[in-house]
């Protein structure tokens, strides 16, 4: 008797994941950080060839034709198939919103392609097939990446990869190892961090002052890495305070150990020294026992070439309690930091340095059997900033510092005093070592001493509130830059100029650069002469920028006047304060 087989139906292929694929993003953190609206929500930025970054670390990619192709829409379009995308957390029934948006004629274009997906982060992979998005005209490059949470805080693991059309081809994509943080390789690599340790002694006042029991206060001073960019969640796995808690847990005696992180993202020195008093000192409030400055991947666009960053450092050494100051060199994903302008500074102080680059650079391009710790993919979140292993390396090259000075007493004098650090001659320059904010909160303690009179707010009588926000201390909460400002709003009837008479020798105005068009240029004028133009628009982004106004040798009365250029007085400029300077 013949028998007959029944076959089930054939489980459908799937052609799309048989396509060839590159990461983009590969086992990366996320973490909804809170919002006004009460959702949790992780922003990745993939403008300014941001996703051509990513599409080397992670995805392999060495052909230019396709790295060309991703800086435009249509360019992404005739490469890319689908997206596929992965969420996992601890929760497999959380759910999750994946927003790829395009970027118009401004990053807040309205009318600009949003490519979304609503899901569950169980770890499988969800694909999103380009020909089913209804683009839009307006589009103008891929602008950026959001995971979208309906509460705050949830934290999750992800994979986003480009599946590529027909005549596209991907390399094999890398398998990254585990990193070994007890190994030699580690250990070596670690060690190569240390540029100089110089004089220890207010190390060592530290590592004693930790070791009676009695509480100790670290502060940082930075640019988004010292914010904590990449690291997930910002607040608790950013090198600040993976340092600060190692330290307590290393070297403290029941004492406590207070964080004082001041990092605020694409911000130079030119800015920190401004801000330093109030961020770091909290106005008097503060007095780190320890100060690490980190600018050493933010000061490329800083005018005075290294004045700024030298002015600070200096600001911190004179101190009258001598902390310790360590100067802290980070990276960017293309090998590059500015070491080699900023380093004599710290030679010239004989105070210890930290090279970030000096550590990773020379194993990145190894194979794991050839001694390669980890990869670049590994250590960075993006082309800029580190991811959690980053920061972790970076804290643990600090640590490395402190554990050579723990235990030792070399009996050196702590340091130059402010008295003598006069006599040293910069080795780049000091102009603004005596620098302080005048804003609309400081202006009356400040007022009599820089001579201000005649000051007419003009149409900047507002007061903006739409700030850059930081993530500073151990708080989650990001607090607004700047709060106490001079603002001219688009709903002003009036065209008056902002003017203020002050006695100095340096200005610098402090400004808020913004990615929409409803803000506009100002003119800055002195003693009735143009200067400059301060354009809002040319950054691109929310965030504070310092420009210098004049400086002089001699300090003199002048006339400050700013005004909206013409054709202006309907869109924004906001004043956040300057920088004077006796």
């Amino acid at each position: 008797m013949e028998t007959t087989i029944v076959r089930g139906p054939k489980a459908p292929k799937d052609p799309i994941k048989k396509k060839p694929f590159f990461f983009i993003m590969q086992g990366k953190e996320i973490f909804g950080a809170p919002q006004p609206d009460g959702r949790g929500i992780q922003f990745i930025y993939e403008s300014d060839g941001r996703l051509i970054n990513a599409a080397r670390l992670a995805g392999n990619i060495t052909d230019d034709y396709m790295l060309e192709l991703l800086k435009t829409t249509e360019g992404f379009k005739k490469m890319v198939h689908s997206i596929g995308v992965s969420v996992s957390s601890r929760i497999k029934e959380e759910k999750v919103r994946f927003v790829f948006q395009m970027y118009g004629a401004t990053q807040a274009d309205p009318t600009s392609t949003q490519i979304s997906l609503d899901f569950e982060t169980d770890g499988m992979e969800r694909v999103i097939k380009m020909s089913d998005v209804d683009w839009k005209e307006s589009d103008r490059e891929p602008g950026q990446i959001r995971f979208e949470f309906p509460t705050p805080g949830i934290q999750a693991s992800v994979d986003v990869r480009f599946y590529l059309n027909n005549g596209f081809v991907a390399p094999i994509q890398p398998l990254e190892s585990m990193v070994d943080f007890g190994s030699k390789n580690y250990s070596e690599m670690i060690g190569r961090s240390l540029m100089q340790l110089g004089n220890t002694a207010r190390l060592e006042k530290v590592l004693q002052k930790a070791g009676k029991g009695e509480d100790v206060t670290l502060g940082f001073i930075g640019g988004s890495i010292t914010q904590g960019a990449g690291a997930i969640p910002i607040h608790e796995k950013c090198y600040p305070r993976l340092f600060a808690d190692k330290f307590e847990q290393k070297y403290s005696n029941g004492g406590k150990v207070d964080l004082v992180k001041a990092g605020v993202g694409g911000t130079p020195s030119e800015l920190g020294m401004v801000r330093f008093e109030r961020d770091v000192l909290r106005n008097g409030g503060k007095k780190p026992d320890l100060i690490v400055i980190e600018f050493a991947v933010n000061d490329e666009g800083d005018e005075t070439k290294g004045v700024c960053y030298e002015s600070l450092v200096r600001k911190a050494l004179a101190l009258s309690w001598k902390p310790a100051v360590v100067l802290l060199f980070a990276v960017f994903s293309f090998d590059w930091n500015l070491q080699d302008r900023l380093g004599p500074v710290g030679v010239r102080y004989n105070i210890p340095m930290v090279s970030i680059m000096d550590a990773v650079t020379p194993q990145f391009n190894l194979l794991p059997d050839d001694g390669r710790v980890i990869s670049k993919n590994q250590f960075f979140y993006d082309q800029f900033h580190p991811s959690n292993l980053g920061h972790q390396i970076m804290s643990d090259c600090l640590i490395h510092m402190m554990d050579e000075v723990n235990g030792k007493t070399t009996g050196l004098e702590d340091g130059i005093d402010e008295k003598e650090l006069s006599s040293i001659k910069p080795v780049i320059g000091a102009d603004f070592e005596k620098v302080e904010l005048i804003d609309r909160n400081e202006l009356s303690r400040l007022k009599k001493k820089y001579h201000i009179s005649g000051l007419e707010e003009g149409s900047f009588n507002s007061i903006d509130k739409e700030l850059q926000m930081v993530e500073m201390d151990k708080k989650i909460e990001p607090v607004a830059e700047f709060p106490y400002n001079w603002s001219h709003n688009e709903k002003s009837t009036s065209d008056a100029s902002f003017k203020m008479k002050i006695k100095c020798s340096k200005l610098l105005l402090l400004f808020k650069d913004s990615g929409s068009t409803n803000h506009g240029t100002a003119e800055v004028y002195v003693d009735g002469e143009k200067v400059m133009d301060a354009d809002p628009l040319k950054v691109g982004w929310t965030h504070c920028n310092a420009v210098i106004v004049f400086n002089n040798q001699e300090s003199a009365c002048h006339n400050l006047e700013i005004k909206m250029a013409e054709g202006m007085n309907n869109k924004r400029f906001t004043i956040l304060g300057f920088g004077v300077v006796e």
